[in-house]
């Protein structure tokens, strides 16, 4: 009888150059998705309620922070659906949404949760202090990759100076 293959934690560099699908149900997992959708940018076009399906969604291009070839072929991005389930509201500050042609910076993704669990809040942190607040049942959350990574067009890593 052989012996089942011996199981491992997956490890970063697992990743390589495969594209991401990760999901989110608490907090520290929320942490890991936010991390990687830092600097994220989108038109406030490709953002979407669905009230019906209790769902967010957002076309992101993301930039690859988790690449670990990016000083051998130059910054990439790459096309992320963000998923948000359970929404049930979402409301929005400095955004004007009468200018369709916006493209929004995502810096952050925050939970607030309620005193009762699992009930809160999901913040999306947008550079210029913008933000979208979408209350939720409960926590969960995808990011999938779903185009081939493209180089960044500035050809550069975002820069958060101090």
């Amino acid at each position: 009888m052989s012996k089942p293959p011996r199981q491992e934690d997956a490890r970063f560099e697992d990743g390589g150059d495969r594209p991401l699908h990760l999901g989110a149900m608490d907090a520290d997992d929320l942490k890991v998705i936010s991390a990687l959708v830092q600097d994220a940018v989108f038109p406030m076009t490709e953002m979407q309620w669905r009230a019906r399906d209790h769902r967010f969604a957002a076309l992101l291009n993301r930039f690859r922070w988790e690449d670990p070839s990016r000083a051998r072929h130059g910054p990439e991005r790459v096309q992320s659906v963000l998923d948000i389930q359970n929404v049930q509201s979402v409301a929005s500050t400095g955004i004007d949404r009468t200018e369709r042609d916006s493209v929004l910076s995502l810096l952050a993704l925050e939970w607030h949760p309620d005193p009762v669990a699992p009930a809160g809040e999901v913040h999306l942190i947008l550079a210029g202090d913008g933000a979208i607040r979408l209350r939720v049942e409960a926590l969960e959350i995808t990011l999938k990759d779903v185009t081939r990574p493209y180089q960044a067009p500035s050809r550069r890593a975002p820069d958060h100076p101090a």
